[in-house]
């Protein structure tokens, strides 16, 4: 077994070779993603060489949001490990919903979407995986007052 305590996978390793060996991933530090949300990057291309999945631990502060945005083209799978969250979606982000630990939520592609802490004290922690394997997804931030999407 292949033990990796940093984000980044060995780049010898990065090849279009089948991979063979488990890669356990410790992460140590705390990246900030174009949603202008933490995350700990868990498997993704860099720390694995995975080819078309990424996890990582959201981390949304207390009382914060996620800025505006959607992925156009891949999907994402959330697990509340922690704390309540309303997650504004859609077409000018009028619908709502909230989650609660021990939830899962699935975006489809392209769906506009704006998560936020309903907590003022304590900081949300979740479970996010992606059909991208990339550590900063394809992530496109959205004006909510636009008139397209």
């Amino acid at each position: 077994m292949k033990e990796l305590t940093s984000n980044h996978f060995n780049t010898a390793e990065k090849s279009n070779q089948p991979l063979t060996e488990v890669v356990v991933i410790r992460p140590e530090a705390e990246i900030l993603t174009r949603q202008n949300l933490p995350y700990f990057v868990g498997v993704s291309a860099n720390t694995a060489g995975a080819k078309k999945i990424s996890m990582s631990i959201a981390v949304i502060p207390p009382g914060a949001s996620a800025e505006p945005h959607f992925h156009p083209n891949h999907e994402t799978a959330i697990y509340l490990i922690q704390g309540q969250v309303e997650t504004r979606y859609g077409k000018g982000l009028k619908q709502s919903v909230v989650m609660e630990a021990g939830d899962f939520m699935f975006v489809p592609p392209g769906v506009l979407h704006q998560p936020r802490n309903l907590s003022a004290t304590e900081p949300v922690y979740a479970l996010v995986a992606r059909n991208d394997a990339n550590e900063q997804e394809t992530t496109v931030l959205y004006d909510p007052t636009s008139e397209e999407l």
